[in-house]
């Protein structure tokens, strides 16, 4: 018994089955509303909405370089101000439907402004923990005086072998690190062991200010605190 032939028809020498994938993409493509476009418009949207979300995070100098039309810079604006969750997502709906209206120019500035701010976040972490490592190399080790003197001349040795001296003293030691250790906190660090830190983060070309201090330094200083009073 012969088979019944397959319906379908030929596009460039190939059959294509009816009620086939290929069938369903090439009516879809002759409709003028492929699948694979709807699908990349969709995806463009969410990105162009993720961007918006991004840009209520864009430090003030980076976002007035950008450029973006009153309309969305009042919008962000709006959407920093919200608190409630529904008219927040509402609001962030609407900046969307704007970011979507935005010129290719103004949108891979944005981009930009926020790569740029991302690698001073990078960079700032990378310089916290280089001035720590100094910090930590210059305490433990009397030979590590030598190599920091030669690369930061400026630097007042007089002061600096002042606050290692005291860091040194003040770290705590045997019985009293291994309690410490065994309930799970960290060793607890003197003022000098923080003031060297800003010394050498001065040196390597940042400012230390208290919100750049390590975690375990800034419970150190609430302990200061607490002592003092």
């Amino acid at each position: 018994m012969s088979r019944k032939p397959k319906k379908g028809y030929f596009v460039r020498g190939q059959f294509v089955a009816e009620g086939s994938e290929l069938d369903i993409q090439l009516k879809a493509e002759l409709k003028g509303t492929p699948d694979a476009s709807r699908t990349d418009l969709k995806r463009e949207s969410d990105e162009l909405q993720d961007l918006g979300k991004e840009l209520l995070t864009l430090r003030t100098d980076l976002f007035e370089t950008v450029g973006l039309p009153d309309k969305l810079v009042d919008a962000l604006a709006e959407a920093k101000r919200i608190t409630n969750f529904e008219g927040k997502r509402r609001q962030m709906q609407y900046v969307g439907k704007l970011m979507r209206k935005l010129e290719p120019e103004l949108v891979q500035a944005a981009r930009q402004a926020l790569q740029e701010q991302h690698k001073g976040s990078a960079s700032e972490k990378l310089s916290l923990h280089l001035a720590e490592h100094w910090r930590d190399r210059l305490i433990a080790d009397d030979e590590a005086l030598a190599p920091w003197m030669a690369e930061h001349p400026d630097t007042d040795t007089q002061q600096l072998r002042a606050l290692i001296r005291q860091a040194r003293k003040d770290a705590p030691e045997g019985k009293v690190a291994n309690v410490q250790a065994s309930q799970g906190l960290a060793p607890r660090k003197g003022r000098a062991y923080r003031e060297l830190f800003q010394l050498v983060r001065e040196h390597l070309g940042g400012a230390a200010g208290a919100d750049e201090m390590p975690e375990d330094e800034d419970e150190d200083d609430d302990d200061d605190e607490a002592h003092d009073e």
